[in-house]
């Protein structure tokens, strides 16, 4: 019997190679007449990709997505709705970046970190993936109700509601996360060269392969197509109602430009990883079959290339809502003053205060004597 992870066909005791940042899938094909194994060379493969994209990633990501949390904390008594949804958005994509050493460190020298780390990381991953791109699903339906709906919807749109809803989306994507925590143990398993090393991993069985599929259709659906169809809609809807108004200011062209930004963001990460993985996905239905080994492989390296296209998304999508004007960049200023100075001397030194939703678009000044 053989088994796969992600695509490429290995012994079962050589899966650890193959653990992107997803757990690891192994599930057997009974009757498949293809048995590759190929952990190898996939192996030399992601010790030179991994450890360069995902650093890369990983120090980008996380001094965006810090510096916004920084600044929305500093506003924290003042956030409008928008900010409310990039602030859990920043905290997701946070999250979702501090479990890529840890993969890296997997794939260098196996898994360290015992089976509740195992657990907890690989949750903590697919948590913070949909939560992601339900949140940016969430900024699309109010901006969508701020621009086209302003007048019916002014009394719903208040910060709680903003945070009631980021709370919706994460006992959502943590329900759709955890079936997937007592399927993950850690085993020790032989490498291609003979050596033992320890893999967070699936068990073996029906549970397991059930588990792969059903997450696979909900990484198409949930995870992609659902907030792909909301942004599109919401979007497009604001953008008309844009062109239609009769005062364009700049304001209003740089919130088309910032939506069709987005939109087209979302896009260009995850339609890649959607595309490989919905081919990967009918190869583990058994719908489709490889022609050879070499399929397979350059098949996996691409689910693992364009995975990490897709997980650009943290450094890129909050970069565009945060710092495409400049109100983000004085916001920025006055934190780095309040760092430099003090509270104290900070706030005395200043002549004026400013008011701003950079996230909006929208600015409000007012003096202090």
């Amino acid at each position: 019997m053989t088994y796969i992870t992600d695509a490429l066909f290995v012994e079962v005791d050589s899966s650890y190679f193959l653990n992107y940042s997803d757990p690891s899938y192994n599930y057997s094909l009974e009757n498949f007449e293809l048995a590759c194994d190929r952990a190898g060379e996939m192996a030399a493969f992601l010790s030179v990709f991994q450890p360069v994209v995902y650093s890369l990633m990983f120090l980008l990501g996380v001094t965006g997505n810090g510096l916004l949390l920084a600044v929305l904390l500093r506003r924290r008594s003042r956030l409008r709705i928008t900010e409310v949804y990039l602030f859990h958005l920043a905290l997701a994509d946070l999250l979702l970046l501090f479990t890529f050493p840890f993969s890296m460190t997997e794939h260098a020298f196996g898994w360290l970190f015992g089976r509740f780390l195992c657990v907890a990381l690989r949750f903590l991953c697919s948590l913070n993936f949909f939560c992601g791109a339900l949140l940016l699903g969430c900024i699309s339906v109010e901006r969508y109700l701020a621009v086209v709906h302003a007048v019916r919807s002014l009394q719903g749109r208040r910060p709680l509601s903003a945070h009631l809803s980021c709370a919706a989306v994460w006992l959502v994507s943590a329900l759709v996360s955890a079936p997937v925590c007592p399927l993950l143990s850690v085993d020790e398993v032989r490498g291609p060269d003979g050596a033992s090393r320890w893999a967070c991993r699936l068990h073996d069985g029906i549970k397991s392969s059930n588990w792969v599929l059903a997450r696979r259709v909900l990484e198409h659906t949930l995870g992609f197509l659902l907030p792909l169809a909301v942004m599109s809609y919401c979007y497009a809807a604001v953008v008309v109602a844009l062109c239609r108004s009769r005062h364009r200011s700049l304001e209003k062209r740089g919130a088309v430009r910032l939506a069709l930004l987005i939109t087209a963001a979302f896009c260009l990460c995850w339609l890649p990883y959607n595309i490989v993985a919905l081919l990967d996905t009918l190869l583990m239905a058994k719908e489709v079959a490889p022609d050879n080994c070499e399929d397979l492989t350059r098949a996996n390296k691409a689910l693992a290339v364009t995975q990490s296209m897709g997980y650009a998304h943290c450094c890129l999508i909050p970069l565009l809502y945060a710092f495409q004007g400049v109100h983000f960049r004085r916001e920025l200023r006055l934190l780095s003053c309040f760092w430099a100075r003090g509270s104290g001397r900070a706030s005395s030194s200043l002549h004026s205060t400013t008011r701003t939703s950079w996230s909006e678009g929208v600015t409000t000044s007012t003096k202090t004597m």
